[in-house]
């Protein structure tokens, strides 16, 4: 199944995501959600462990409860990043990958290249962030 891509820059007016594609940028997906899921086992593994007796003062508790919890934040957006992953891999297997959810017009390839996971094109992601701060800025 090939989609059909419109000019769009770094897309050519004809050119089709070929199959050869979609199995590149899944097999770029599931290489990061591996690599997401093995930090979270790693974290569980190792930065779960806080054993205070190691430890000869509050000083270095506090230090490393601080680097524990710094810890759990990153990877609370590995979290959300794993979702982003996940949601790409379930669009390649709908036939519905690369295409933005905003202006319904196809990714570049050069975006998905740099961003598998992209669900904006980059006009409509421009967009979001101009109102992102525009936002904080009014």
């Amino acid at each position: 199944m090939a989609i059909l891509l419109r000019p769009q820059p770094g897309n050519q007016p004809g050119d089709a995501m070929k199959k050869s594609d979609l199995n590149r940028f899944k097999k770029t997906l599931e290489a990061k959600r591996d690599d997401v899921v093995q930090r979270a086992r790693e974290t569980m593994e190792e930065d779960m462990t806080l054993d205070s007796s190691e430890l000869p003062d509050e000083m270095d508790l506090a230090s490393t409860e601080y680097m524990q919890s710094f810890t759990f934040r990153l990877r609370g957006r590995d979290r959300i990043f794993l979702k982003k992953i996940e949601k790409a891999l379930k669009k390649i297997e709908d036939g519905e990958f690369g295409v933005c959810i905003e202006c319904e017009e196809p990714i570049s390839t050069k975006r998905l290249e740099a961003r598998p996971e992209a669900e904006l094109c980059i006009r409509c992601k421009e967009d979001q962030e101009r109102s992102e701060k525009d936002f904080a800025e009014g």
